[in-house]
Formats: C-alpha cells, sequence, structure tokens
C-alpha cells in the first residue's frame, strides 16, 4: 500500500530525506521513529503528496504521489497540529470535512456521531472547538482523518496531548481500523504504542532509515542485552557514535545484523 524508492528530499544544502526506500503491506501498522529532526515529517508530507521530492518517488495505494487528485480520496492525514476551525463544533468541522470531500450526507453523518461516541465527544459534539482541551481536538483531528473510510491512515504523534484514558481509545481505535483493512503508518515518540501496535518498525537517523524490522525483532537482535526494550534499539541506532548509526544512506540495519 505505501512503496518509496529511492525518495529524496533536499533543502539548499541540507538533505531532510536521503534516497529512502520503503515498503508498507496493506492492513499493517508501521511505526516510524526517529529523533526530532530526523526527516520524519518530510517523508510524511511527500508520503501524503503535500511536499514535492527533489527525487526519487512514491505510490501509496498504487497512486503516484505526483498524482494528488488521485491520491487524496485514498488517504487520511493527522499532523501533529490537527488542523481545525476554532469557531466551529467538533459536529460542524466533521460536516465541513465531508462536504470537502464529497461525501454522501447522511452516510458521513451517521459516521460521524458513531466515531465520536468512539472516541469518547459525543456528549462534547456541539461545543466549539476553541472550548476544547489539545486531547480534544486532536480526537477530533483524528475523527476528520479517518471519516471517509481512508485505505491509508498517516498519524503524526496521534497521542500527542492525550491523557492516559484518551489516548487507551486512540490507540484502541487505531488497532481496530487496522482490523478492518486500514493501512496505518505511524509517527511517535512515544514507543510503548509503537512497541504494542506496530507490524514493522522503520527507524530514521539523519534523513537514512537505518534500522527495520518487527519490535521483537529489532529488540532482540539489535542490542547484545538478554533483554531489550524499543528504547534500547532506537537510542542505538541514532547514537552518532554507533557503528549502527554510520551505515552508507540507503544501508539499513535489517533484522539479524546486530547478532
Amino acid at each position: 500500500m505505501i512503496v518509496a524508492d529511492g525518495l529524496t528530499k533536499r533543502y539548499g544544502d541540507v538533505t531532510a530525506v536521503d534516497r529512502l526506500d520503503l515498503r508498507v503491506d496493506g492492513g499493517t501498522i508501521y511505526g516510524f521513529l526517529g529523533p526530532n529532526g530526523a526527516g520524519k515529517t518530510t517523508t510524511i508530507g511527500m508520503l501524503t503528496t503535500l511536499v514535492e521530492p527533489t527525487a526519487g518517488g512514491a505510490t501509496v495505494a498504487g497512486h503516484a504521489t505526483t498524482d494528488r487528485d488521485a491520491v487524496k480520496p485514498h488517504i487520511g492525514y493527522l499532523p501533529d497540529e490537527p488542523p481545525v476551525y476554532d469557531a466551529f463544533s467538533a459536529r460542524e468541522q466533521l460536516e465541513y470535512v465531508a462536504t470537502i470531500r464529497g461525501l454522501e450526507e447522511g452516510w458521513a453523518a451517521e459516521r460521524a456521531e458513531r466515531l465520536l461516541e468512539r472516541v469518547g465527544l459525543g456528549d462534547s459534539a456541539d461545543r466549539r472547538i476553541d472550548t476544547y482541551s489539545q486531547g480534544m481536538r486532536q480526537k477530533v483531528g483524528l475523527v476528520q482523518a479517518i471519516l471517509h473510510d481512508p485505505a491509508v491512515l498517516f498519524l503524526d504523534e496521534p497521542t500527542n496531548g492525550l491523557d492516559p484514558r484518551a489516548a487507551r481509545d486512540v490507540v484502541d481505535l487505531i488497532a481496530q481500523l487496522t482490523d478492518d483493512g486500514t493501512t496505518v503508518f505511524l509517527s511517535t515518540h512515544i514507543l510503548p504504542v509503537v512497541e504494542e501496535l506496530a507490524d514493522t518498525v522503520g527507524v530514521l537517523h539523519q534523513g537514512s532509515l537505518v534500522a527495520e524490522g518487527s519490535p521483537a525483532e529489532l529488540t532482540r537482535r539489535v542490542t547484545d542485552a538478554d533483554e531489550s526494550t524499543l528504547e534500547q534499539v532506537f537510542l542505538t541506532v541514532t547514537d552518532d557514535d554507533s557503528r549502527l548509526a554510520t551505515k552508507t544512506p540507503g544501508e539499513r540495519l535489517t533484522p539479524g545484523e546486530g547478532e
């Protein structure tokens, strides 16, 4: 569902993403990790047609990302700051999004109600968004990203600002979406969420993918410890003094290399 071949983005002399190759199967969750400034948001921008690559290319849901009109109906995107209008209520925001996307009114209204209840916003749906907490705004952003039932969902810090109970609601909803066949590309700093949800994890460092594999494979093989965590994997492969973080561009640590 997501394929990137040599995907590259340069800003002047700075290479934000360097010859990135990706393959993400349908109905799976890909956990996309990396330090601040690693190029994660730029990568998501290219995959969602919002940023034009300098070199290389990608397809999402079978459509080239150079064809924005073809890709848009098949993707949902929640950035780290949800794009909502403060003067709208959550219900009005979703009605607006449904209109923009050309969704059938009755179907969209019913789905919006169901999703608002699912994330705990049913009783607050008619309040103005400017009265919402950051976590509530984040939930509205998530609902509008999946309102049209996209094949591929891109999430950038989806639990940002959420208390533990609200975060659990969102994590459970993401898991449910993949059970229903949605492909999720998940970028977050909350490593326990990735360990719980992700089928595959990719770690981006200085614009290059330096490690990739299932959470179990990476935690078992990247470090020498008998018991390892995804946090230890992350720290190891993004350590500038580490052998694992000094691979040439396009080279990555795959399961087995760290043994």
